[in-house]
């Protein structure tokens, strides 16, 4: 069974960076697409970012493209979020969401992963 664990959240200025990570433990990471969602107090978790399985390709939400970049270490199993430009409506409790084999750069929807971390915090204060 496949676990995840996020690191990297905090509270920073507007403005500022921040670069998330996403360690996982398990069955073979090389082998499985991997994403980042978000979710804000009161409102549904959203897809943020997506990698496929051997970083070649990516997609964004609109609300981060040009400020967020997703890569991925596979011989250290490890995923990341890179944030920059951070903004007020960028505070949320960030999951990173993993499916072996899954659906690439077009898995955006929650449905499209089985397995999620426990989530990490990022507040952007004003």
């Amino acid at each position: 069974q496949v676990q995840l664990v996020e690191s990297g959240g905090g509270l920073v200025q507007a403005g500022d960076s921040l670069r998330l990570s996403c360690a996982a433990s398990g069955r073979a990471f090389s082998s499985s697409t991997i994403g980042w969602f978000r979710q804000a107090p009161e409102k549904e978790r959203e897809f943020v970012a997506v990698i496929n399985r051997n970083g070649l390709m990516t997609n964004y939400s609109d609300s981060v493209k040009g400020r967020f970049t997703i890569a991925r270490d596979n011989p250290k199993n490890t995923a990341y979020l890179q944030m920059t430009s951070l903004k007020p409506e960028d505070t949320a409790v960030y999951y990173c969401a993993t499916k072996f084999w899954g659906f690439g750069a077009s898995a955006v929807k929650v449905a499209d992963y089985d397995v999620w971390g426990q989530g990490t915090q990022v507040t952007v204060s004003s």
